[in-house]
């Protein structure tokens, strides 16, 4: 009898993640009942928002992983067996399959992909990262020609689909990194106007020198102090959307927020979003996408780890700033 392997959240994050957290288990290959299809994953993908997934936290936006379950994670593969009718075998399909090298699915939240779409594509851009950029950009963001936008994360798999959406609407864009390495890429291979690194620039010159106008759209994936250099900046009416705050997501106290008498002085509208409030959304947001991607406006890399047990250790590089585009599990 045919197995395949899995792992489980076993313990909580106490400000480091790492394979202590997991434990790898063996599980007999299911076979589908009516109305189920049996998923061999191809490709898993590794998000920020995991490390919330796993906090202790209770009141948020989705369920957290209970110990003992597998690890939540979305991911791309083929059907090997099915008796659901809408899905054939040999269907490429992505869904949130886990941290598991096969799926056992009732179809809901699985959506078929077209065979002749690279796997690293179809993750990279038409799954989480491109749906999250899409939405919180043009739900929230609001952009408009000649506007000045700033996205923390930039050289991440939503912030740097977010500021070339942006770059293709005619704004000027400027991206918040932690290298130079990275700060090269976003300018000189994805056409931002200008990069800020984190950690070695001075944060309000470097702002005041590439925002010289002010700053109308801010995209926060990251918080961290640049966060309170780009409020300050915020001109009157501008729009914040919150993504993501990976500098609080494993320490003991968060950072304080900025005060908010800028927001009435300068008419700010602040807005925190996640994607599962949006899922209805898919098809709508892989159009409005789409055309940038066929004009070529999208470009994306990938870090790719090598087999499921590696996710277990590779999270941990979105704390330390160095994964190198939308990280990933090929199995």
């Amino acid at each position: 009898m045919s197995t395949y392997k899995a792992i489980n959240l076993v313990k909580r994050p106490a400000g480091k993640i790492g394979p202590e957290l997991f434990e790898v288990v063996e599980k007999t290959v299911p076979e589908p009942t009516d109305g189920e299809i049996l998923v061999r994953q191809t490709y898993m993908s590794l998000d920020p928002a995991m490390m919330g997934w796993m906090s202790e936290d209770t009141d948020s936006y989705i369920p957290r992983v209970e110990l003992g379950d597998v690890m939540r994670s979305s991911g791309i593969g083929e059907v090997v067996a099915s008796r659901h009718p809408d899905f054939a075998e040999g269907d490429q399909v992505i869904g949130m399959f886990g941290w598991q090298e096969m799926a056992l699915m009732d179809g809901a939240g699985v959506n078929k992909v077209d065979k002749n779409l690279p796997p690293e594509m179809a993750l990279s851009v038409f799954a989480l990262p491109g749906l999250t950029a899409t939405q919180g950009l043009y739900g929230y963001g609001h952009p408009k020609k000649g506007e000045t936008l700033v996205v923390s994360g930039a050289a991440g798999s939503v912030g740097s689909i977010v500021g070339q959406l942006a770059k293709a609407d005619g704004l000027r864009v400027i991206g918040v990194v932690g290298s130079d390495e990275k700060a090269d890429w976003i300018v000189n291979e994805l056409g931002f106007d200008g990069a800020v690194n984190y950690k070695t620039d001075d944060l309000g010159a470097k702002l005041d020198e590439l925002t010289p106008q002010g700053i109308d759209v801010y995209f926060e994936n990251t918080g961290g102090p640049i966060q309170d250099y780009v409020f300050e900046r915020m001109n009157a009416h501008g729009r914040v959307v919150v993504c993501g705050m990976i500098a609080d997501y494993t320490a003991a106290t968060p950072r304080p927020g900025p005060n908010w008498m800028r927001i009435i002085k300068k008419r700010l509208s602040i807005q925190g979003f996640t994607m599962p409030d949006h899922r209805d959304k898919t098809k709508e947001l892989h159009a409005k996408l789409t055309p940038y991607v066929q004009n070529g406006q999208i470009k994306y890399r990938t870090h790719v780890l090598e087999g499921l047990e590696s996710a277990m250790s590779g999270l941990s590089l979105f704390l330390t700033g160095d994964n190198k585009g939308k990280l990933m599990v090929k199995f």
